[in-house]
């Protein structure tokens, strides 16, 4: 059997070297250096990587034997730009953010719609006061992306109740919506919604899609959920549109620059939350799980889970 040897480009190496060498992948020796040194050594015989998509980046072009990379993370924009290399085969996590980011979806939402933190700011005041409040049964959520994650927010709002559309490039159905549409009918669909999730990649049909002139085809007092890629959204509309349009509330796990610049208005806004992208948390457990079966496919030549089409761009 062939050798191959693994680099760890982690900011969690030594977690990924411990879990790794007790997975026991046959001919496979792990590498985590410290020092740039070594990890120049290292990269000259590593044919794996393995680490967040902005670490894979910076040590592309010195990996002289790399055939296989495997991002940390699903989103793997910082390795599709036209100037990257693109010989070697790139697998993403897939699959496995539906549950954690579900639950990132119906925290806030639910939070927004009970009032959470009204309660919380009458309790620190000792002040019995009700207010009223909507269930999200019955109400229309739009999911932008259709995908593993998407199929299970998809499922999770119908337990709620909830009627669930979803927009993808091909309109085709996905499981536990009542309708998908394509790309170009996301106008005509947004006016039906009270909730939108978006979780499109980074592509250049979706850089820049909630403009101020789709947003002004939101339903008033919508709730609106960016977990996808902050590059999708105009901020300077999204603020405007906070301030005086349709939307009642955002909830921004991504945006352009990251982390959010201390001058954003974004942070001051009484109907907006703000969190530090880590909506669905890459565990290092279930990171090693899928490259251990990839790995395995790897050496016997078969096709790896989460593969990414340098074309498409996931």
């Amino acid at each position: 059997m062939a050798n191959h040897t693994l680099l760890l480009l982690s900011q969690d190496n030594a977690e990924y070297q411990t879990l790794l060498q007790q997975a026991y992948l046959p001919g496979l020796t792990i590498l985590a250096p410290e020092q740039e040194a070594d990890i120049q050594a290292a990269l000259t015989k590593a044919d794996i990587l393995l680490g967040e998509p902005a670490r894979l980046r910076a040590r592309l072009k010195e990996a002289r034997a790399l055939k296989w990379a495997q991002s940390t993370y699903a989103g793997v924009d910082a390795l599709l730009d036209a100037g990257c290399r693109q010989d070697y085969q790139l697998t993403n996590i897939r699959g496995i953010f539906g549950p954690l980011i579900s639950e990132y979806v119906f925290a806030h939402l639910l939070s927004f719609t009970r009032h959470l933190r009204h309660y919380k700011e009458q309790q620190r005041l000792h002040n019995w006061q009700p207010i009223p409040y909507q269930s999200i049964d019955g109400k229309t959520m739009l999911i932008i992306g259709t995908g593993s994650i998407g199929q299970h927010i998809a499922h999770t709002a119908k337990h709620f109740g909830m009627t669930v559309l979803g927009i993808n490039r091909s309109g085709r159905e996905a499981a536990g919506f009542d309708h998908t549409y394509q790309l170009p009918a996301l106008n005509n669909v947004l006016p039906r919604a009270d909730v939108v999730v978006s979780i499109i990649p980074s592509t250049p049909q979706t850089r820049g899609l909630f403009n101020a002139e789709r947003l002004n085809h939101f339903k008033p007092g919508t709730i609106f959920f960016n977990v996808g890629r902050g590059d999708a959204v105009d901020e300077g509309a999204l603020i405007q549109a906070l301030r005086h349009g349709n939307l009642g509330a955002a909830v921004l796990d991504v945006f352009t620059t990251e982390p959010l610049p201390a001058a954003s208005p974004l942070w001051d806004m009484p109907n907006v939350v703000i969190t530090p992208h880590n909506s669905g948390y890459s565990f290092p457990e279930q990171i090693v799980t899928r490259f251990s079966r990839n790995y395995l496919k790897f050496i016997e030549g078969k096709p790896m889970e989460g593969l990414v089409d340098f074309n498409l761009g996931y």
